[in-house]
């Protein structure tokens, strides 16, 4: 069977660094961080009391009154996000064969906000047992999927994805293989997550997992660097239309570029820890290049997982060096995470995002932070340090990773 190729029509982004593509794009290029004191809850007993939160976001300039009662903010952005991809595709729901278009969404945590709201009020109330009749469908991890559906009428495959850190990527290589398959003509697909809340914050910190860096919270996100202390959390989503070829020649769509591999592997070692050898890290960058027919030379720029955390950010690297040999050298690698913080189950998503601007406008945006490169990172690798850097990049690789060993890579390349 000859697989079908897959590109991409549209992108829709709200993040810590703005809430357009192009706001999104140009605070990148710049280096500019997102992080910030927490608003969004009194962090004054919290270890951490800042985040990478979405700024200047109001729930009225998108939905009315009653919609918003029904979405948890995490779904909120997913349809923001969606809104915006779909725009920019040109897509009109109404011209096209809606029973071959669906919506792969991938979350890492869901509704945590409402879960938390609803359990505060049981606990408040608890001798009448009274629930928001919305509390189960604005929670669950699925639900960004079906309103994303429900809104354009898209009744191709539909659901959620939830693989922790991986999710939005898994959604996006979902979306591509079934379009290959022929399953699908155009996927609305990407990831959201909004976890800065009392149990996200309290959480991840008790995991000992996020920066505690609160006299400096703009250079907390250190990528590589010897004295980073943990992620920083962010919140937001990103979109990708992604079209069969064909289909998106015959509408006169505008292509970004071609997504021509994905890999998916488990580290099968940890609860929350990569592989020390970075083996599954590895072996997911050697499935997607398999995937692509593609050499390791092809490749020209890597948006690494690159959290800030102190065994990850030597494990990808060293994985890195694996797969590329000598070509490592030669290589773009940066963390937007440094920029953004990390947003959990959308990272993959707006990680692919930039991926696919660096490649469109021969950009390679920064890793901001990097003050000392740990010693236990080959210095020789291109980290792309401080400052973004122009490139011709006709192959750019995403790389995801998340609790539980699961391990994404997405690849897009220049159009021929």
């Amino acid at each position: 069977m000859e697989l079908k190729r897959v590109v991409v029509t549209g992108l829709g982004a709200i993040t810590p660094l703005g809430n357009t593509i192009d706001t999104f794009w140009d605070n990148l290029v710049k280096g500019v961080s997102g992080a910030a004191p927490i608003t969004r809850f009194d962090a004054t007993h919290f270890k951490t009391k800042f985040a990478c939160e979405v700024k200047d976001y109001n729930p009225a300039d998108y939905f009315d009154r009653k919609e918003v009662r029904k979405m948890d903010l995490f779904a909120q952005y997913a349809m923001v996000a969606a809104e915006q991809a779909v725009r920019d595709a040109g897509i009109d729901p109404q011209t096209i064969d809606q029973d071959m278009a669906g919506v792969i969404w991938g979350a890492g945590i869901g509704g945590i906000i409402t879960f938390l709201d609803e359990t505060r009020s049981f606990v408040k109330n608890n001798e009448v047992p009274r629930f928001n009749p919305f509390f189960i469908p604005k929670m669950i991890s699925d639900i960004a999927a079906g309103h994303i559906s429900m809104k354009y009428g898209l009744r191709g495959p539909n659901y959620g994805t939830v693989s922790a850190c991986a999710s939005a990527s898994h959604a996006i290589a979902s979306a591509f293989d079934l379009i290959r398959l022929g399953k699908a003509n155009i996927f609305i697909t990407g990831g959201s997550e909004a976890a800065i809340n009392e149990a996200g914050v309290g959480g991840f910190n008790a995991m000992q997992a996020i920066s505690t860096r609160n006299d400096d919270p703009a250079t907390a996100s250190r990528p590589f660097d010897k004295d980073r202390d943990g992620f920083v959390m962010g919140e937001g989503a990103g979109a990708l239309v992604l079209e069969e070829y064909e289909h998106a020649v015959k509408r006169g769509a505008t292509i970004y570029c071609e997504m021509v591999g994905a890999g998916m592997t488990a580290d099968a070692y940890h609860l929350t820890a990569p592989h020390p050898d970075g083996l599954g890290a590895q072996k997911v960058m050697e499935n997607a290049l398999k995937d692509g027919n593609l050499k390791p030379e092809d490749v020209d720029y890597i948006n690494v997982h690159g959290t800030s955390t102190p065994l990850g950010d030597i494990a990808e690297p060293l994985a890195i060096q694996k797969v590329f040999g000598d070509h490592a050298y030669k290589l773009n690698i940066s963390s937007t995470k440094s920029m953004t913080g990390h947003l959990l189950g959308a990272a993959g998503a707006v990680e692919a995002i930039a991926s696919i601007l660096a490649l469109k406008n021969s950009i390679v945006p920064p890793t901001i932070n990097l003050f000392e490169v740990d010693p236990q990172i080959d210095a020789k690798l291109n980290l792309t340090p401080n400052k973004a850097q122009e490139r011709n990049i006709k192959v750019a690789m995403s790389n995801t990773f998340g609790f539980g060993g699961h391990n994404a890579c997405v690849v897009f390349k220049a159009l021929n």
